[in-house]
């Protein structure tokens, strides 16, 4: 959804690391996306989504639901500093999986970095060299880092705003029905379509505008 959107928009999409689930899908994934304003459009996506369909799996057909953790992270600057220990790193390299040739089958160019500290693993696969994997782990780990202070941050300042909702499991900010009926519905801004078919496509613009016509709206808080 989100790649076809990106390229709607011309932008550059990379996918660096993916993990395909047990039985069908995927379980894990990150893209990096390069634009003009990528970030402050697709922030909006940040939040738990939820899809409601018949799944393809189910050989009796019935309606299962499911959900989808969306992480939305600017790209850092390499002149922000970022405290990393090497002492709070552990690395661990792997062979990497799907496509990539056979030089990236046959050697363990893949890395996983995990932040000991505060429990953050990132990996990337996405290079041919381990060296190259390493340096685009770290810089995913440092602007995860910088985000997360960030939202400490906001959610210090936004403590007052009682309609905030966290980030997790069961709080979704969208929900994606495909049977009995076709809806898509923003629980934030209440703004939704019939068209779910084409949302699942990359239609996502007027998603996007609603949010951020939402956010603007939202009361002022402050430190008291």
């Amino acid at each position: 959804m989100y790649t076809r959107w990106a390229d709607g928009k011309g932008y550059q999409t990379t996918l660096i690391d993916q993990l395909m689930g047990e039985g069908a899908g995927i379980k894990n994934a990150t893209v990096l996306i390069k634009g003009d304003f990528a970030y402050g459009f697709l922030k909006s996506e940040s939040g738990v989504h939820r899809l409601v369909r018949i799944s393809p799996f189910d050989a009796n057909k019935r309606r299962h639901t499911s959900f989808a953790s969306v992480d939305v992270i600017p790209e850092i600057s390499d002149d922000i500093e970022i405290d990393i220990k090497d002492s709070d790193l552990r690395i661990d390299t792997y062979r990497a999986s799907g496509k990539g040739g056979q030089h990236v089958n046959k050697t363990d160019s893949a890395v996983r970095i995990t932040h000991t500290t505060t429990g953050i693993i990132v990996q990337c696969q996405n290079e041919r060299s381990q060296f190259k994997n390493k340096q685009m782990a770290l810089k995913i780990l440092k602007a995860r880092l910088y985000e997360r202070e960030r939202m400490k941050k906001m959610k210090e300042l936004e403590s007052a705003y009682e309609a905030k909702k966290e980030i997790a499991w069961g709080s979704q900010i969208r929900s994606y029905v495909l049977h009995p009926y076709s809806m898509v519905k923003d629980h934030r801004t209440e703004y939704e379509t019939g068209n779910a078919q084409a949302m699942l496509e990359g239609d996502i613009d007027e998603f996007i505008e609603a949010y951020l016509k939402w956010n603007k709206k939202k009361p002022e808080t402050s430190n008291q």
